[in-house]
């Protein structure tokens, strides 16, 4: 069994570049929407920088997709709020079992998210536009969601691996 899981320890650097662009995806829309809302501010108080209608729409769209990307970011590293109080009372297999069902329910929801968001996107956004923009379709402020839907499953795919890796390999202890 431990070969099987050498072949697939193999794709952990395609995780590994997945996390750094969603990453890096999340910290260019973090600056844009600081640049954003600082401009829009200082322009509120600053007669000659402009205060562009569209400041607070783009804004709030750049926050969506950032809570719904790094909330995938979060899934990769396990920093989303658990309850862990009773794991160390627990047997290791009962604890990683619990956890791979944890995993299982969010791949679900991951699913959900793919389908019913990209649902949503292509209905209801593409029927409507940006009310300070009306030449960019509504689509981008629901896309968020399916987009963070894949990046959930992949990383949810990683996680339920690592599951059944910790459930089937023994740790090697270092000497």
């Amino acid at each position: 069994m431990p070969e099987v899981f050498k072949k697939i320890d193999k794709l952990k650097p395609a995780y590994d570049v997945t996390y750094q662009i969603v990453l890096f995806i999340c910290k260019l829309l973090l600056v844009g929407d600081v640049f954003i809302t600082c401009m829009s501010v200082t322009g509120r108080y600053v007669p000659f920088i402009p205060d562009p209608a569209w400041s607070e729409e783009v804004v709030l769209t750049c926050m969506s997709y950032m809570a719904v990307l790094s909330a995938a970011l979060a899934i990769r590293k396990g920093s989303h709020i658990r309850m862990t109080a009773l794991d160390r009372y627990m047997h290791k297999n009962v604890v990683i079992s619990l956890d791979l069902l944890a995993d299982v329910a969010v791949f679900i929801l991951a699913i959900v998210m793919i389908v019913v968001g990209w649902t949503y996107a292509m209905e209801i956004g593409s029927k409507g536009s940006y009310v300070s923009m009306p030449g960019l379709s509504r689509f981008w402020m629901y896309f968020p969601v399916p987009l963070a839907g894949v990046a959930m499953v992949i990383f949810e795919l990683e996680a339920v691996y690592n599951h059944f890796k910790n459930f089937f390999v023994k740790e090697e202890t270092k000497a």
